[in-house]
């Protein structure tokens, strides 16, 4: 049976290069259906991307993280490819991509983007993604090489499993710690990144988003690894506490004394704390052991790309 291929591109004021991209990713899967989000553009992206041949909806909650949460709510497929709608992916690896995931089983193909020319990619966006790929790594025990690429084909039981919780550029962020606490079949396939179209524009912005996507980081460590988050907070209060407590300990064995008192106390409860904290993360590492279990059976009650079709 022919999987049905959709190929997914979330949109902002993309008329310059929004027919380019449907055009292409067209010729490249002439099976699939594109379709353009479309998330409150205020020029004509909607009428250019319809006229190209897509189907063109539309998400008003602003940003991509929001769009992305109700494509993969919307559309019925079996294997999806997601990429940006400003003609900066190629269209012509999507093919090998799909077949990926359709042949090896895969729930994620990442598509690593290899940029040919200077202005196609900021050096700052270059630094700050292996500086990412490389905490996320450190975080989660293995990573891709590009965590930040747009360009990602899904299996059907990724869409449907994954939360998407985020509202902007941080989606890239959790798509990947999704596939990765899942321990998801995933590959990566190096594809070229072309520069910008005259009259695209990025709305990336490197610090506001890049400041979002480690807040992201942190916090989904926090919810992902609890005991190790909370444990680390733990030993710091007991170090800083132990090192408070050592000079009265000195004075106390040689006077019998505990002249500053204050001291005392702050040492006591910040070794307190330290226990809190760590109760706390063993408390939550239980928690959160148990919603892994829901998530995996959600992640498992869909079939996968090799599951026969009858």
């Amino acid at each position: 049976m022919t999987p049905r291929i959709a190929v997914l591109l979330p949109c902002y004021n993309e008329e310059a290069a929004i027919a380019q991209t449907v055009a292409g990713f067209r010729e490249a899967l002439p099976e699939a259906i594109v379709y353009v989000y479309d998330n409150n553009s205020s020029d004509d992206t909607m009428r250019v991307a319809a006229e190209a041949g897509a189907v063109v909806r539309s998400e008003r909650m602003q940003g991509k993280g929001h769009v992305v949460r109700r494509m993969f709510a919307d559309i019925d497929a079996d294997i999806y490819v997601m990429a940006d709608g400003d003609a900066t992916y190629d269209a012509a690896a999507a093919p090998e991509m799909v077949a990926r995931v359709a042949e090896q089983g895969l729930d994620m193909v990442v598509g690593a983007r290899v940029h040919e020319a200077a202005e196609a990619y900021r050096p700052g966006h270059v630094i700050g993604n292996r500086v990412m790929t490389g905490v996320l790594a450190g975080l989660f025990g293995r990573s891709f090489t590009d965590i930040f690429s747009g360009y990602r084909v899904f299996s059907r039981r990724f869409v449907k499993s994954f939360p998407a919780l985020s509202c902007g550029f941080e989606t890239e962020t959790e798509i990947s710690v999704h596939a990765l606490e899942l321990r998801m079949p995933v590959g990566e396939v190096e594809t070229r990144y072309f520069a910008r179209l005259e009259g695209s524009h990025s709305k990336l912005s490197t610090w506001r988003d890049g400041l979002r996507i480690a807040r992201t980081i942190v916090t989904l460590y926090r919810i992902e690894r609890p005991i190790l988050f909370f444990g680390v907070i733990a030993a710091l209060l007991a170090a800083l506490s132990v090192v408070l407590a050592i000079p009265l300990a000195v004075t106390y064995l040689q006077t019998g004394l505990v002249p500053r008192f204050p001291t005392a106390i702050l040492s006591t409860g910040l070794m307190s704390m330290a226990f809190l904290s760590g109760a706390c993360g063993l408390i939550l590492d239980t928690v959160v052991r148990g919603r892994r279990e829901v998530r995996r059976l959600a992640y498992l009650s869909v079939p996968g790309p090799l599951v026969e079709r009858r």
